[in-house]
């Protein structure tokens, strides 16, 4: 008879739970309850509540992601790196009986302090979809990942995803905007100044001031602003961990195609899995070797 287990993703605002038999998910669900948005209620509880109907005391339940972290449910050390993938799945955290939480990884070097925590899952799983000399991960703050076929070496963080929204949210930058647009030819403009000028810090301000003086149009900030933020990060990323080696783009296709168009503009070609697919790769093989 094929085990049964169930893989959970838990972030800081949003909590995903898959039940599966086998290679095969029976379910899905999903619920905001981020390990920031728990109400008063315990991790345990909805735990519970998230996977009710699911299972008994046999069934195992992986982790990963913030619910390891120090807001958490409880801390599951990170791991420096450099580490063999296998170690990944060897050292995880109890939180109650068959319940178990996956570590992050860590860089502690007088050149680069870094954590990552859930992306460490993702990696297992495009490790074996798409192997790679280096993964970019891109999201709220992007993951540069060194690794081989056995270990991962270094990463660095990149808070491009954080910054835009920072600089059009809560900046002089996008103050008194009107709705934001799509504009494929915002982006590009902004993605070739990124590309060509990696040194972003002076270009900020004339973001505000290109659409003050309606040389940028104001409902094309934001994707001119994510162009210009992009190229800068693959432009000044590139040099240090790209190279020619292999690479894969790890994300949501929104995300992928926009770092595949600034990759493409450095003459660069690359591979690409989609996050929510890798992820469940990789805890699932973590989940699978526990049930059986």
């Amino acid at each position: 008879m094929t085990a049964r287990y169930i893989a959970i993703d838990w972030g800081s605002t949003n909590l995903r739970a898959w039940l599966y038999e086998g290679d095969n998910c029976l379910e899905s669900r999903q619920s905001e309850a981020g390990v920031t948005r728990l109400n008063g209620k315990s991790p345990e509880a909805v735990l519970a509540e998230i996977t009710q109907h699911w299972r008994n005391s046999a069934t195992p339940v992986v982790m990963a992601g913030m619910v390891g972290s120090n807001v958490g449910w409880k801390i599951a050390p990170y791991l420096p790196v450099p580490v063999h993938f296998s170690a990944i799945g060897e050292r995880l955290t109890a939180v109650s009986d068959n319940v178990w939480i996956i570590p992050g990884l860590c860089v502690s070097r007088d050149d680069n302090h870094n954590v990552m925590r859930g992306e460490e899952t993702q990696l297992l799983g495009a490790r074996t979809l798409s192997p790679s000399s280096v993964y970019v991960m891109p999201g709220t703050h992007c993951k540069w990942v060194l690794a081989d076929a056995e270990r991962i070496h270094d990463f660095r963080t990149v808070m491009t995803g954080e910054l835009h929204h920072l600089l059009l949210k809560h900046s002089l930058v996008g103050a008194g905007l009107p709705e934001q647009e799509a504009s494929p030819e915002a982006f590009a403009a902004g993605l070739t100044r990124g590309i060509n000028t990696p040194a972003v810090l002076p270009q900020l301000f004339e973001v505000r001031a290109s659409h003050v003086l309606g040389n940028l149009p104001r409902e094309q900030v934001s994707e001119f602003l994510s162009g210009l933020l992009i190229g800068a990060e693959v432009a000044s990323m590139s040099e240090s961990f790209a190279g020619s080696q292999p690479l894969t783009i790890v994300a949501g296709a929104s995300l992928t195609s926009r770092y595949q168009q600034a990759f493409h503009a450095v003459g660069r070609d690359v591979s690409a899995v989609s996050g929510d697919t890798a992820f469940q790769a990789g805890i699932r093989s973590i989940a699978h070797a526990v049930a059986n």
